[in-house]
């Protein structure tokens, strides 16, 4: 028996990760160098969540969620308020995969734009280079340090579907999440070869905010006050936001065209105080960290004279 809950758990959280991910795409594989004006980056990165927050409402989430659908005739907040707290961990910060698509291109000598496709979330960002060259390994400018600071905007929403065998789940809190996150990191990088040619290594700063929206409206879900006087919640909706403060890592290795860029990110966060129904309140804070692979691909650079 005690196999099978572990096999359950498992399966739990596996679902939770893939239903109610809501996380903002916060992989740095930027360099200090901007795109070169009138050039494109194409690239791909599967990146790992592991956040510590969601991690320690773990057993909780699942003992109170296999409670919860058990006793789905007569459910009361005492019963899933363990649940709730978990569901909302997961959600302002999930443990699991994601994968990334996008597309850099230089809008102007120290200016670069791009955009993302972080699992099925929309990611916008522009650069600013402010120290080192703006040439091409064809026409290289003066070696030395590049640094660059950018402002990354992604908004996404995360609820508890009814698959994945969760419908039970679902019909019983109707929860949703919604999110706007901004990220400004600061980047210096060395180059491999002239301006990058060969690579690079980067290092730097992050600082990001994120804005949340978060509810609950259930359909059966009662509350005991004293006196056995029992009471039906209404719908509840609420918002919070809270910094995160980090640093990270990448490098960029390969020749010309196609490089391979492993890289990790460090974050702290204390997520605040968030409230379920005016009922409790649950502080989140935590270290979220978010080692990443990828492929880039240089398209447009010039040719060497």
């Amino acid at each position: 028996m005690k196999s099978i809950f572990y096999f359950c758990q498992f399966g739990f959280l596996l679902s939770l990760a893939l239903a109610t991910g809501c996380s903002p795409s916060r992989t740095i594989i930027a360099s200090g160098k901007v795109t070169p004006q009138g050039k494109f980056k194409v690239g791909y990165n599967s990146a790992f969540n592991v956040a510590t927050a969601p991690l320690a409402e773990i057993d909780d989430v699942t003992r109170a969620a296999v409670n919860a659908v058990k006793n789905r005739d007569s459910i009361y907040f005492e019963d899933i308020s363990a649940l709730s707290q978990g569901l909302l961990a997961y959600s302002l910060d999930p443990v699991g995969t994601s994968s990334e698509f996008y597309l850099r291109y230089g809008l102007a000598p120290r200016v670069d734009v791009g955009y993302k496709l972080a699992s099925g979330s929309h990611v916008f960002d522009v650069m600013y280079q402010f120290l080192g060259s703006t040439g091409t390994p064809a026409n290289p400018g003066p070696a030395g340090l590049y640094g660059s600071i950018g402002l990354q905007y992604s908004g996404q929403n995360a609820n508890l579907p009814s698959k994945l065998g969760l419908s039970a789940l679902s019909s019983l809190l109707n929860y949703e999440l919604s999110r706007k996150d901004i990220l400004i990191p600061l980047v210096f990088s060395h180059s491999f070869g002239p301006e990058e040619e060969m690579g690079n290594i980067s290092w730097g700063l992050v600082y990001g905010h994120s804005f949340i929206k978060y509810g609950f409206s259930p359909t059966k879900l009662f509350v005991k006050h004293a006196g056995n006087v029992v009471e039906k919640l209404n719908p509840f909706v609420n918002k919070e936001n809270y910094s995160s403060f980090g640093g990270f890592l990448n490098a960029k290795l390969g020749y010309k065209y196609a490089y391979v860029v492993p890289a990790v990110s460090i974050y702290y966060q204390n997520y605040g105080e968030y409230n379920f129904f005016g009922l409790q309140t649950k502080i989140y804070k935590g270290v979220t960290i978010v080692p990443s692979l990828g492929l880039q691909f240089n398209l447009g650079y010039d040719k060497r004279r």
